[in-house]
């Protein structure tokens, strides 16, 4: 029998590579997969709803949830699924550079969501781009632009959306774009890397049959107060 081996992009998700828990657990999400209030604002293209694209991510979601030790995960639901174009702010995470340096850091995250929408009724978008899915992990769908056309068209979007939110990520240059499906509750043990392995070989299979391009709505400036939801306040582009 073939033991199908464990990828880069996988083996950081196994209990050998971590002395600590997730850094996201006790914060946005409890030891259940119950996810906790954590309220801000973002930019986000949704999946089509609908959509084939949105119907073969639902079914790598419920393979994911299939497996025996799924349990190590906390699932977002399928409405909420999306791809992060820029962060916005999070409330406990006012702190430079996560917070433009000419607004208080203790203003309400209310407050901040209706200064940014005051900001972008004046945004000038960078037109339309299309995704690919590039890898998938425990998490979800690593993507990126599919042409070198879309991949720059993205970052222009980015330097934009910088601008006008006033503030850059330290990773703004290399953001990793993603389509999150879970979060980690725990590490996966490194003996079941090789079955998850095999799952996410079948899932890229999957996709590039049935989505080779995602299918998503324009960009969308939102607001949440958890992982469950992203409100829709301003349709960036047409």
């Amino acid at each position: 029998m073939t033991t199908t081996l464990a990828s880069a992009s996988l083996t950081r998700y196994a209990v050998s590579a971590h002395t600590t828990p997730p850094r996201h657990l006790g914060r946005r999400y409890d030891q259940s997969g119950v996810f906790l209030p954590e309220p801000g604002n973002t930019v986000v293209c949704h999946l089509v709803e609908g959509s084939r694209s949105q119907a073969a991510v639902a079914e790598v979601r419920r393979r994911m949830m299939a497996m025996p030790d799924a349990g190590q995960l906390a699932f977002t639901p399928v409405s909420s699924l999306h791809m992060t174009l820029f962060q916005g702010i999070l409330e406990d995470r006012r702190h430079l550079p996560y917070w433009p340096q000419s607004m208080p850091l203790d203003t309400g995250i209310d407050a901040m969501t209706h200064h940014y929408l005051d900001r972008l009724e004046v945004f000038q978008d960078a037109g339309p781009f299309r995704v690919e899915v590039v890898d998938v992990v425990p998490t979800g769908l690593t993507v990126a632009g599919a042409t070198d056309a879309d991949r720059r068209c993205m970052k222009a979007w980015r330097d934009r959306l910088a601008d006008t939110f006033g503030y850059r990520h330290p990773d703004h240059d290399d953001y990793v774009f993603h389509v999150t499906l879970a979060y980690m509750i725990d590490w996966l043990p490194d003996d079941r890397l090789p079955a998850w392995q095999a799952l996410f070989d079948d899932c890229r299979a999957l996709l590039a049959r049935e989505a080779p391009v995602l299918e998503l709505d324009p960009p969308s400036f939102c607001s949440f107060d958890d992982m469950n939801h992203f409100e829709v306040l301003r349709v960036l582009a047409e």
